[in-house]
């Protein structure tokens, strides 16, 4: 990607850090799903074995502190809101916060501007003799979609003009509790019955558990996609139900069933027929705001030349996303709500200044660190001082079953970038403590959480050989903390007498430390900044490596003291 021209007034070049040397390598590791929590049984992090990252916290406490990772500190509505790994890394790459994801939703439904925008008068062409289609998560987590923002869309669709309504549903159980699935679909089948008593044809159509229908991500396993537009679009599933409520509550019955992974199901009439085959001259929204796991559905049901699968047809439909998921693909080319324009990140502006950049994780994160830390743009700011590696992520194995995944082999690509001097800064993301945490397996992610530690000392060895400096922290909680818990903070356990095991992100701050032999000796932690968080993190970086951060960024979490 060319490098683009400063925007008016604000020049590129940073001034030189008064009392910070340039020159040093930095590495900058980011342990994904990685959080500060009390010991337990369930901080999967305390019960690893971690002694490269126990000493760093015990060793130099001034160099060691916590930082917000969720909420308002990444942008997101309220402080109930659960940090994840895309608002996470924009906020560590950008240095300031931006409205993000359910945020900007939330102000679109709020102003009713959403009806307004090109995306929605787009769709709205299709009302008049065709289906509008709502595909998304169904729950209220906030991670990848809200219930309340569906419920306005279906109260905002139905008064501008939609009068048959189609919604596929897809459970959680991942970023709320495992069960709450038969909860939101009688919500979801009380508000459409107050449609159908309004006039407006409103039901639900399909459905099935996000981890196994339709929200892969990353291009892992299109097999989730198929299973998905079979049962949406095509209308074929291997359960068939009269309706959602029966079909959820009947396919839980199973003793190994949960939301995250429920089959595919459809919705037929008394003659057996699906109610919501996606047809010609269909409107299709994906209402999820969080971009990874849309993107495969995305190209599927946009793309006219596509491979993955056999679709078996391609129907013409106009398909727009709740936000645009992909923004150097343009996808979707339709979206209800425009993208925060996130300018002038860290990354740019040190390429701009000479810096050589290397990041690399594996498939399930390399967005993240790339394209995520950019401000959601792919592709190079200068090619010939940056280059990016990606190491493929195991296919068809579960996390739990490869807990170590690719931290090895990231740590000894970050190491060897380190020790050719040819990069100025190392970035890398190291994924078991959110991928493995996701399946719920506590042995599996404190192996993962162990593989971690391991691969962090392959990287601060490399630091100290070349005498350069160290920059260490998450994206947001995860690992720390799987028990679901009562207010009073016990854990909650079900008929048997078992803990109930806590397979979404937390509440809870992340970890930041610095250190190395490039590391000046007066630098330590300010402590006038109790509320920092990880849009803190890039003004802190940019000092490490000699050059003052843009007055515009979020405040460094650095100082330099005489000693």
């Amino acid at each position: 990607m060319a490098t683009r021209p400063p925007a008016e007034g604000k020049p590129w070049e940073l001034a030189a850090h008064p009392r910070l040397a340039k020159g040093k390598v930095v590495g900058v590791v980011v342990l994904d799903g990685w959080g500060e929590a009390p010991p337990d049984p369930f901080n999967c992090i305390h019960a690893a074995d971690t002694p490269t990252l126990d000493a760093l916290k015990k060793a130099a406490p001034e160099r060691w502190r916590l930082i917000k990772a969720h909420g308002t500190a990444v942008g997101l509505p309220t402080d109930d809101d659960m940090g994840n790994s895309e608002v996470g890394h924009n906020a560590l790459g950008a240095g300031q916060i931006y409205a993000q994801g359910a945020k900007l939703v939330d102000l679109a439904l709020a102003s009713g501007k959403i009806y307004e925008g090109e995306g929605f008068k787009y769709i709205r062409e299709s009302f008049g003799s065709g289906t509008l289609h709502l595909i998304g998560l169904l729950s209220d987590g906030g991670v990848h979609s809200r219930f309340d923002q569906l419920q306005l869309l279906l109260k905002g669709a139905s008064e501008h003009g939609a009068r048959r309504i189609r919604v596929h549903v897809l459970t959680d159980g991942r970023d709320v509790l495992d069960g709450s699935s038969v909860r939101f679909v009688e919500m979801l089948e009380e508000d459409l019955a107050r449609l159908r008593d309004k006039g407006v044809d409103a039901r639900v159509a399909s459905g099935g558990g996000r981890m196994y229908v339709t929200m892969d991500r990353y291009e892992n396993d299109w097999q989730v996609v198929k299973r998905g537009w079979d049962a949406h679009v095509l209308g074929e599933a291997p359960h068939k139900f009269k309706n959602a409520l029966e079909a959820v509550k009947k396919l839980r019955e199973d003793p190994k069933a949960n939301d995250q992974y429920l089959p595919p199901f459809v919705i037929v009439d008394e003659s057996g027929k699906p109610v919501g085959q996606i047809q010609d001259g269909d409107a299709v929204v994906t209402f999820n705001f969080r971009a990874d796991r849309m993107v495969m559905l995305a190209k599927a049901l946009e793309y006219e030349n596509f491979d993955k699968f056999d679709r078996v047809r391609f129907p013409k439909i106009r398909y727009a996303g709740m936000l645009q998921y992909d923004g150097e693909l343009k996808l979707p080319s339709h979206y209800l709500v425009a993208p925060p324009e996130i300018e002038r990140t860290s990354g740019e502006y040190l390429a701009h200044n000479g810096i050589r950049i290397y990041a690399c994780s594996e498939t399930v994160k390399f967005g993240h660190v790339t394209f995520f830390w950019n401000g959601n743009r792919s592709g190079y700011f200068n090619p010939s001082l940056e280059k990016y590696e990606e190491i493929p992520s195991d296919i068809g194995i579960p996390f739990n079953v490869q807990p170590k995944m690719k931290a090895l082999e990231i740590a000894q690509k970050a190491r060897d970038a380190i020790l050719s001097r040819k990069f100025d800064q190392v970035r890398v993301n190291i994924a078991n403590g959110d991928m493995v945490g996701h399946t719920g397996d506590i042995e599996a992610t404190i192996v993962g959480c162990k593989a971690a530690d391991e691969a962090v000392k392959i990287i601060l060895d490399a630091i100290e050989q070349v005498g350069g400096i160290f920059v260490l922290t998450a994206d947001h909680g995860n690992a720390e903390d799987m028990a679901k818990r009562d207010k009073s903070g016990k854990p909650l356990r079900d008929k048997d007498g078992k803990v109930q095991t806590l397979t979404s992100h937390t509440l809870n701050p992340v970890p930041i430390a610095i250190g190395g032999p490039g590391l000046a000796p007066g630098v330590r932690f300010r402590t006038d900044l109790p509320n920092a968080g990880l849009a803190n993190v890039a003004a802190t970086v940019m000092n490490l490596h000699g050059f003052e951060a843009p007055d515009h960024y979020e405040p460094t979490l650095v100082e330099v003291v005489d000693k």
